[in-house]
């Protein structure tokens, strides 16, 4: 088993926001980490909040020409298509934690997906659902986060 990390749009897009100095190395660090060791993981619904958000929201926007080079290369993380089985399984996250819609679809998507942290600054910190924690990947060094998820979860093999 390997400690997959489902990677939030919000990380994503401070790769490409220059106006988030503070956070774009941080993010940049996670990603080029995730990729590293190959345990990146997204959702076709962060694939298109990434696209509208890069595209339309930042200011200024990214070209869609990059936008939609930046999806195929992230096609590679094995987003996973919304469906009826994810929807209803999003419906209990939500009547038992309280998160809001997109964000039950997120931590869906990261269950499905069977990845041990989401990262989100969106999230409640640390907080487990399941076999997933969600981490906020600006309080977090990835690093130590990957090995002690490699380690955990060569451990739990054993």
């Amino acid at each position: 088993m390997r400690a997959n990390c489902f990677v939030d749009t919000n990380i994503l897009v401070y790769v490409r926001d220059s106006s988030e100095p503070e956070k774009q190395p941080a993010a940049e660090q996670w990603l080029t980490t995730l990729w590293a060791h190959e345990l990146g993981r997204i959702s076709a619904q962060v694939m298109n909040e990434y696209y509208v958000t890069v595209t339309r929201k930042l200011k200024p926007g990214l070209a869609k020409e990059q936008a939609r080079a930046d999806l195929r290369a992230l096609a590679v993380w094995q987003p996973l298509e919304i469906s009826t089985t994810l929807i209803e399984s999003s419906w209990d996250i939500q009547d038992q934690y309280g998160y809001s819609w997109w964000d039950t679809l997120v931590i869906s998507s990261a269950l499905f997906l069977d990845c041990a942290y989401l990262l989100s600054e969106d999230m409640q910190h640390e907080q487990p659902i399941g076999n997933l924690t969600i981490i906020n990947p600006f309080l977090v060094n990835c690093e130590a986060l990957i090995q002690r998820g490699v380690v955990e979860a060569w451990t739990a093999e054993s």
